[in-house]
């Protein structure tokens, strides 16, 4: 559970106001047991808060003990009634996330029954033991380490900086990776990275050229090839990619059996976005990687709907318009079975919904955020590969909100928003990986996929001249 300050993407005290007018409405009704933070709060605040409001970690406090937690007993029982804390978007789905964080009806009444109560310590004896976590690295010490050889200085103000940074591997052997953690040293102005693979010395030679760690652009500006391929890239993006890490998320293994292939003598890229905080700030990112202790068994891929050409281009959404909607279809040639799903958009970003309508006339729910936050950004990771068989139509549904109503509007008063890199700009997409269930079908899904984009981008020409001319500032999908 993070609760955050008014420093950076928010505050939860400013979050959690309209709980606190909740609470003092709330019936002061007895309870045959007496709740105290020994017994009955530490064990949830310990699971679900602890692992980020402790030293080392971006939360902006430590709830480690009764003496932190107790001056913001009121805060914690309201943002967890209000489901602030802990930060979980996904709301109902047909099937299950890996890791689900969030709390049940009866841990969040005892978290309110305790504040009500005038959170009362207990018997410091019946007090748990803090979890043992993992210092520094959230999946383990890697196997391979490496960090920005100089630091760069992001400015307090002006607009967003897309930049790339080589980060060399010195790989003397191609390797298989399962894993990457990506740890920011200026946690408040990294909203993104991407990662991507250069094997033929060409990123170095851009970064040579230009005086500042690193060169401009984004993953669109820069076409990188000759690395290996780890899942079905967007016909306008640089190969060799390696996924990446967005505001809030958390580093995911790919289930077993799955890995990206990284060959020795490749280059580590770091496409990263900065978003200016209001003080200048020295960024210098590290990364570790996780080795797969063998090749993978078959290739995946990945979907986004709607793809950045065509319909993305064409968002224009009106000052004030409070629910401006895009809707998107893909039908799959091939069975598959997804294993992971993710969503981007920027402040607007409303509802992000993708349903999978099967052949049968079955209609489920892949992921639905009803409430999109622009600070939380994951990659969700299912219990269980979901098997979608040929013919299942992925439906996608995204609304934004340009209202002044919207509390994350950052225009007042709201002005007309259109496509762009840009935070102040919009985007909007929700992707899935997966494999196909016969791994000798996945190039046709992937033929099937890059003529999907491409008739998109064939629908809006003029649209697709002006995209590539914008990329030349960066891109701005995690």
């Amino acid at each position: 559970m993070r609760f955050r300050t008014l420093i950076g993407a928010g505050t939860c005290l400013g979050l959690i106001s309209a709980g606190l007018a909740h609470d003092a409405a709330r019936a002061q009704t007895p309870s045959p047991v007496a709740v105290t933070f020994s017994e009955h709060v530490a064990p949830i605040v310990f699971a679900n808060c602890t692992p980020c409001h402790r030293p080392g970690e971006a939360a902006p406090f430590q709830l480690l003990s009764y003496r932190d937690a107790r001056p913001l007993a009121k805060a914690i029982a309201a943002a967890a009634a209000a489901r602030v804390m802990p930060p979980w978007k996904p709301g109902p789905s047909d099937y299950a996330f890996h890791g689900a964080r969030g709390l049940s009806a009866a841990q969040i009444d005892t978290l309110q029954r305790w504040a009500d109560n005038g959170a009362p310590e207990g018997d410091p004896a019946k007090l748990p033991p803090l979890p043992k976590f993992t210092d520094g690295w959230q999946l383990g010490p890697p196997d391979l380490v490496v960090t920005m050889d100089q630091p760069y200085e992001v400015p307090s103000r002006g607009p967003d900086v897309y930049r790339n940074f080589v980060v060399p591997l010195n790989l003397d052997r191609d390797v298989w990776v399962r894993a990457i953690e990506f740890r920011p040293s200026a946690r408040s102005v990294v909203h993104h990275s991407l990662f991507f693979l250069d094997s033929t010395g060409s990123a170095r030679a851009l970064d040579a050229e230009d005086p500042a760690p690193g060169f401009p652009g984004g993953m669109g500006g820069v076409r990188i090839t000759g690395a290996g391929r780890g899942g079905l890239a967007n016909t306008a993006q640089a190969t060799g990619s390696l996924g990446g890490w967005a505001l809030g998320g958390r580093a995911l293994e790919l289930p077993e059996g799955l890995a990206f292939p990284v060959a020795k003598g490749s280059d580590l890229i770091l496409s990263t976005h900065f978003h200016p905080s209001g003080s200048t700030q020295m960024e210098k990112s590290t990364v570790g990687l996780y080795f797969a202790p063998r090749p993978p068994t078959q290739a995946f891929a990945s979907i986004q709907l709607p793809p950045i050409f065509g319909v993305l281009e064409g968002l224009d959404i009106p000052a004030g318009q409070e629910r401006y909607t895009v809707k998107d279809s893909f039908t799959l040639p091939v069975d598959v079975r997804a294993f992971s799903i993710g969503a981007h958009a920027h402040y607007l970003g409303k509802e992000m919904k993708l349903t999978a309508a099967f052949p049968d006339g079955a209609l489920r729910t892949l992921l639905w955020i009803k409430d999109w936050d622009f600070s939380w950004q994951e990659r969700y990771r299912f219990e269980d590969f979901v098997a979608l068989p040929k013919g299942t139509r992925l439906d996608v549904e995204i609304s934004w909100d340009n209202s002044a109503a919207n509390k994350r509007n950052p225009s007042r008063p709201p002005a007309r928003v259109t496509w762009g890199e840009e935070s102040n700009d919009e985007m909007g997409s929700v992707g899935l990986q997966l494999v196909a269930a016969h791994p000798g079908d996945l190039p046709e899904l992937q033929r099937a996929y890059a003529e999907f984009v491409r008739s998109a981008a064939i629908s809006r020409p003029g649209l697709r001249q002006l995209i590539q001319q914008r990329r030349g500032r960066g891109a701005g999908r995690p």
